[in-house]
């Protein structure tokens, strides 16, 4: 009849009031026991308030009925996490309760989730989701369960899918080959994806630890991938708060950043950037993002890189934005990528530069910067950046003769076409100091030709008259009489090479 003496009274997280035995509790409780062995003598009834117990009243009530029923309780999946936790937090131990201790029990159960159905599995990895952070003990059963759940999912990936948790009938892999339907063999895409609807709910925290462990043991990057922009766009979907938007973001900017960048849709990465340009992204978050877009930039479009400047900034595009996106691309060094890879990007900058060069917001460092940001060796024809620079030099009219002799320091007159030398010769919107600097790079061309011809295999016949076509393309304006002279006496000492070559071969 003593067991029947109500004479402790439990507070659970301030959900409900128990009235207990102390004995009892105590018999199978470390903690209990602990409590009362420093209150021997107190008469009365004794009140104990647990402002943290792990499942609340609802797992306080389970514990009670082990205790009560002499160590003997149902153990299942739905309720395995809860009580595991609350074992560990009364210490209901090997030392507190011999052989017929909780703990012990619970962990014996866990070596049966391999049997778990796919539901079983999920609705126990909710419940270690609902516990942590607070309750570490959580970890050992959530880790146990995300191994399960991975190693299914790569399972069913190699043969055949399971149905979803949200599925009429969620009784668990099946991946005999005698029990696969037709249905499910149609679409490989299906065979891959299927558990994508049914793991966004878990929160962000298990998906860092989930992802972790399937790079871990070596799952498709290019699946893995897929589904934490499947995850982000989800709980957006599904109305989260902004600071829970932030959370989902960051969280899946981390993961992707773990991956082969191959393996991951460049697409979808813009998209990303898209959806986080107005938010309040941590500073390692924003460059991680920006890092994985301009590791690749060799992939971009030009309208990929039209991004809207941000708030308060007057220019039109984001140019700072690209500019670090270059900054990423040449990573150690220009040496170190690609020369085919470095021409690709040289193109895509052409014609962002003729996109940008309009705006009357841009500045004359930012514009030179977008031309300079590649090495010289990225462009075998300078006559885009020219254009570019002249459309520049053409809207900001207004600058000094000192800023667009600046401007015009990062053109490569060597890489321009004769077509290109005759327009300078005629654009009043290049400073005079630029105009001759073309001049003595066409010139230095000239003599090179001339040079080549001399040491190659050309006849001299053949040799001048290569000069004298590369020279005829050139049609300055009559407004630059010393440009004029320039060219007359390049166009001289042609003739010269000529009339020699006409003597050589009368011999």
């Amino acid at each position: 009849m003593g067991d029947c003496v109500l004479d402790l009274e439990v507070d659970v997280n301030g959900e409900e009031v128990f009235m207990v035995n102390k004995r009892v509790i105590s018999s199978y409780s470390g903690r209990i026991s602990k409590l009362f062995s420093k209150s021997r003598g107190v008469n009365g009834r004794l009140k104990v308030i647990f402002n943290d117990f792990p499942g609340g009243a609802a797992n306080f009530e389970l514990i009670t009925r082990f205790c009560y029923n002499d160590g003997r309780v149902s153990i299942n999946p739905l309720n395995i996490s809860n009580l595991t936790c609350a074992a560990h937090y009364m210490e209901m131990n090997k030392s507190a309760s011999g052989t017929e201790n909780l703990c012990e029990r619970t962990e014996k159960s866990m070596e049966e989730v391999k049997y778990w159905t796919w539901s079983e599995l999920l609705v126990a990895l909710k419940q270690c989701q609902d516990l942590l952070p607070g309750v570490t003990s959580s970890f050992s059963i959530l880790t146990k369960c995300l191994d399960s759940l991975v190693g299914r999912v790569a399972s069913s990936c190699e043969a055949s899918p399971c149905p979803s948790v949200s599925s009429s009938d969620s009784s668990g892999f099946r991946l005999s080959c005698d029990t696969r339907s037709t249905e499910s063999l149609k679409s490989t895409s299906f065979r891959t994806t299927w558990w994508f609807e049914d793991l966004v709910v878990l929160d962000t925290e298990l998906i860092h630890m989930m992802v972790k462990l399937m790079v871990l043991k070596n799952f498709d990057h290019g699946i893995i991938s897929r589904f934490l922009f499947y995850y982000q766009k989800s709980r957006f979907a599904a109305s989260a708060s902004a600071e829970e938007k932030i959370k989902v973001i960051e969280t899946v900017v981390e993961m992707l950043s773990s991956l082969d960048m191959r393996s991951v849709s460049y697409k979808s990465l813009f998209g990303l950037l898209r959806v986080v340009l107005n938010m309040k992204l941590s500073q390692r978050c924003r460059e991680n993002l920006e890092s994985m877009i301009g590791s690749q930039l060799d992939q971009a479009t030009l309208d990929n890189l039209l991004i809207p400047s941000p708030a308060r900034k007057s220019h039109l595009y984001d140019v700072n934005l690209v500019l670090r996106f270059l900054k990423s691309f040449l990573g150690k060094g220009a040496c170190c990528v690609p020369l085919s890879r470095l021409k690709k990007v040289a193109s895509l900058m052409d014609l962002y530069l003729a996109e940008v060069a309009p705006d009357p917001h841009l500045k004359p460092s930012t514009f030179l910067a977008l031309i300079t940001a590649l090495p010289d060796s990225a462009r075998d024809s300078c006559d885009r950046v020219y254009r570019a620079m002249s459309l520049y030099l053409e809207v900001h009219s207004g600058l000094s003769d000192e800023q667009k002799m600046k401007v015009c320091s990062g053109l490569n007159y060597e890489k321009l076409s004769p077509e290109a030398f005759d327009h300078i010769a005629q654009n009043a919107n290049f400073p005079s100091k630029s105009t001759a600097q073309a001049l003595v790079s066409q010139q230095r061309k000239l003599k090179s030709l001339l040079q080549d011809a001399n040491e190659g295999g050309f006849t001299k016949e053949e040799s001048s008259k290569q000069i004298v076509l590369y020279a005829k393309k050139f049609s300055l304006s009559d407004e630059n009489e010393k440009l004029k002279a320039h060219l007359q006496g390049m166009q001289w000492e042609c003739w010269n090479w000529r009339k020699f070559a006409l003597k050589c071969k009368s011999k």
